[in-house]
């Protein structure tokens, strides 16, 4: 310690003019000239002189600002300064210092930041070491999981199968929330089919579609469509019927279907299964399982009421002995989203008790998705049509299809109109268009015949797009429920894509919620305000 405090003060010494020379001229014998003093210096202390001092390092590196490789960046900016690193995580009360915070002022047009994407493939849940890794492990009966294999081609449970099958195989009632494109259909279905095959001989009588011993309610035709055909092919290998009842087409279409034949499983949405309990065309006395799925969007104001009237008409069971009594079953429920908003637990606290439910939810539960990039643009109203039709424009022949999000169904209109303009083939859909053409808008969408579709959120929710590799928020959505499930609609599993997600933020209200999004990247924490009802036990 003492020589190295030392060293500044003997260098200043040792440079002073005429006092002692470091070297001398090399003799043939090697000796120094007579008649001079000299003083040797070790080697260590050369080297140090020779260096620059830590605070003149540290000077030079803050003024040229930090340096990071760019494959190692978690947030890109515009402004090199504003980048971050994927190592760097800011602290929980941290303020970190945002590309957003000015995005208010009109200045601020034309800045962007990007959160790269820090994974190549969908994320796995922690701590998966000694996990079941099949269907059969999990509790699954072989036949069930010979007829998933055989209609969709599944071998191999994902993380959200895992965790869900075997708490509703045991009969728990259930509040189940994971990312979008998880897999969270199957995860809800094997236990569901598993169900009504062991009971088929019992009730084989009451298998009528005036009583339905399973339903599942969506909120909306198209989800509807899409459970009710991996429902079918996974059935009807295993003799259960499948039916699906959807609103939009008339009392009689409805009266027709439930008329045409019994079903053990009905896939439906909440307002025709409403009227059909109130017109008396079907009840839910020998319902055993009834799954709400996508409840946060059923928690709307819009579906609330006609969710709360279904809960009414059914017994849910209180324990796993109610569930599992092959004489009187009580009804088994489960609740699945990928978002667990705050009102459900006083919807359900109405009509059973919230301690008869377990919590099973995904770490990955509410966080922005590692393995899609998503980029934000600050921009002029007037600038977004051009900088989308560019973005349109650059897209390489073997590029998937693209997703474009609108707030409403005139902006789809408008937007349609200028696709239609610039020769681009396009499709449009939105809630106002009569349910025969969404349907037929959607699976020509899903086949391919079409690459491009620019929508509501009526097409955020749930639906299985593996073929999309771009989404477009023309419109940045109001919510960050909304944004999570834009977000969704790429990287799912079964995916060609990882996806890319391009928003366009143009208001002052948007860059409030931007801001949310890039503090929660930074901390590479959940996003805010988005808690489940009721706390894990």
């Amino acid at each position: 310690m003492a020589l190295s405090s030392c060293g500044p003060r003997l260098a200043a010494f040792l440079r002073v003019p005429g006092r002692f020379p470091l070297s001398w001229p090399r003799l043939s014998s090697g000796a120094p000239p007579q008649g001079e003093n000299v003083v040797r210096i070790p080697r260590a202390w050369q080297l140090r002189l020779g260096r620059e001092s830590n605070a003149a390092r540290r000077a030079r590196l803050a003024a040229a600002g930090p340096v990071i490789r760019p494959r190692t960046l978690l947030l890109r900016s515009r402004r090199q300064e504003l980048n971050q690193g994927a190592g760097l995580t800011v602290g929980r009360w941290e303020r970190p210092c945002l590309v957003s915070d000015g995005w208010k002022h009109r200045l601020s047009r034309g800045d962007y930041f990007q959160l790269e994407r820090t994974r190549q493939k969908p994320p796995q849940e922690r701590g998966e070491a000694g996990v079941p890794s099949s269907f059969l492990d999990l509790g699954v009966e072989p036949r069930v999981a010979s007829a998933l294999q055989e209609a969709l081609a599944i071998s191999e449970p994902t993380a959200v199968q895992k965790r869900t099958i075997p708490a509703l195989l045991r009969g728990h009632n259930a509040l189940c929330a994971a990312e979008t494109g998880s897999g969270k259909t199957l995860a809800y279905l094997l236990p569901l089919v598993q169900r009504l095959v062991q009971g088929q001989s019992l009730f084989s009588e009451y298998a009528s579609i005036f009583s339905p011993r399973a339903v599942v309610v969506l909120p909306s035709r198209e989800l509807a469509g899409q459970v009710h055909s991996i429902a079918s092919s996974l059935c009807l290998r295993l003799g259960l019927q499948v039916k699906e009842i959807g609103g939009g087409r008339g009392t009689s279409d409805v009266r027709r279907k439930l008329r045409s034949g019994p079903a053990d499983l009905l896939v439906t949405t909440p307002g025709v299964l409403c009227t059909a309990l109130r017109k008396q065309m079907l009840s839910l006395e020998k319902m055993c399982f009834l799954v709400l799925d996508e409840v946060d969007t059923l928690l709307d104001p819009s579906f609330v009421d006609l969710v709360e009237d279904v809960l009414q008409h059914t017994q849910i069971a209180m324990s796993s002995k109610e569930i599992k009594d092959d004489w009187d079953p009580k009804t088994q429920l489960v609740a699945m989203g990928a978002t667990l908003p705050k009102g459900l637990g006083d919807l359900l606290s109405n009509v059973v008790d919230l301690g008869s439910f377990s919590i099973l939810t995904s770490y990955h539960l509410h966080r922005l998705q590692p393995h899609v990039e998503q980029k934000f643009m600050r921009l002029k109203g007037c600038d977004k049509a051009s900088e989308l039709l560019q973005l349109i424009k650059d897209r390489g022949p073997s590029s998937g299809a693209v997703l474009i999000f609108c707030n409403g169904a005139s902006t789809v209109n408008w937007l349609g109109y200028i696709l239609d303009d610039h020769k681009v083939k396009h499709l449009r859909l939105q809630g106002g268009m009569p349910a025969d053409m969404r349907a037929k808008i959607f699976t020509t969408f899903q086949k391919g015949q079409f690459d491009i579709l620019v929508c509501t959120d009526i097409a955020s929710r749930g639906l299985d797009t593996t073929q999309v590799e771009l989404v477009v928020n023309y419109d940045f959505p109001l919510t960050l429920h909304d944004y999570l499930h834009r977000v969704g609609r790429v990287g799912r599993i079964g995916s060609k894509f990882l996806g890319t997600v391009i928003s366009f933020v143009t208001h002052r209200w948007d860059v409030d919620l931007v801001k949310k999004i890039e503090t929660a990247a930074r901390k590479q924490a959940p996003l805010p305000g988005m808690e489940p009802p009721v706390k894990k036990s």
